[in-house]
């Protein structure tokens, strides 16, 4: 009986080194060689001096697929936290799938990136909460931020770029507050404003109190957030009940409760509802 176990044993052991050696065999002949690496853009990133900023800044720049050999004027989305390690990649990835054909959500576009230095400062207003100065030491600097955006940035894409007028401005969290002092204050910056998650809460609420201007025709308006808490969803909330007494026209001005997603993820569904509802004919 002994002998007849080892006999099997050397035959299980055969079998399987024959098994391995197979398979090496097979994995060896099998191997694909590497030809040639090359990096993958989706866009150019180009680095300005603003001297309403005194700094330099960085703009990521998605263009549309056949940009370098079409005539034709894109419109522009200009996207706050655009830095590539934020919004712009995810961003970018969202308007081209929107622009394809057989989706057809938006038409193709122009993404500018706008990359933060410091965004507590540039996207908020002066504050007179003393726990908003103390967390937030370094803010109150977002109307040199809207100067900058106002004089310098738009003019220069516009003249290094091939634009049409429509201008879409995304904004998120801080980003979607200082989206909402630009419309309160200077709406005629933009055509289209995607306000997700705004820190309506900042100052005591007090962006809630300024006026609306009047030149708000033929703007699209859309206001979004997620279950993110009393204050973020009450003041998300207010800001659109305020935008739509003034502009009377529930199809112009959208708000969108994603009850599913939080602070952190609202953004991307928001966006593709916002697409969809703004430019799909």
């Amino acid at each position: 009986m002994q002998r007849k176990s080892n006999t099997t044993g050397k035959k299980n052991f055969v079998i399987t080194l024959l098994i391995f050696t197979g398979v090496f065999i097979v994995s060896a002949q099998n191997k694909v060689k590497v030809l040639d690496t090359q990096p993958f853009s989706i866009g150019k990133s180009i680095t300005i001096h603003s001297n309403v900023l005194n700094e330099d800044r960085v703009l990521n720049i998605y263009l549309p697929n056949g940009y370098n050999t079409s005539e034709k004027e894109y419109p522009v989305i200009y996207l706050l936290d655009g830095s590539a390690n934020e919004d712009f990649i995810h961003v970018s990835g969202l308007v081209q799938f929107g622009s394809f054909s057989w989706i057809n959500m938006l038409p193709e576009s122009i993404v500018v990136g706008i990359a933060n230095v410091d965004r507590k400062r540039d996207f908020t207003y002066p504050s007179t909460n003393k726990l908003d100065q103390e967390e937030f030491p370094t803010s109150g600097g977002s109307k040199k931020f809207i100067e900058f955006i106002e004089t310098e940035l738009l003019g220069l894409i516009n003249q290094n770029f091939k634009v049409s007028k429509e201008k879409t401005i995304i904004g998120q969290s801080l980003g979607g507050l200082l989206a909402s002092e630009i419309l309160l204050k200077k709406p005629i910056l933009f055509d289209n404003y995607i306000i997700v998650s705004p820190s309506v809460w900042w100052d005591n609420t007090s962006i809630l109190k300024w006026e609306v201007k009047k030149d708000l025709a033929n703007k699209k308006i859309y206001v979004a957030v997620g279950v993110e808490g009393p204050a973020m969803q009450t003041g998300a909330t207010n800001l659109y009940y305020k935008l739509l007494e003034a502009y009377k026209d529930d199809k112009a001005v959208i708000f969108n409760f994603l009850e599913e997603q939080n602070h952190g993820d609202a953004l991307h569904l928001a966006l593709y509802d916002a697409f969809s509802k703004f430019f799909k004919p």
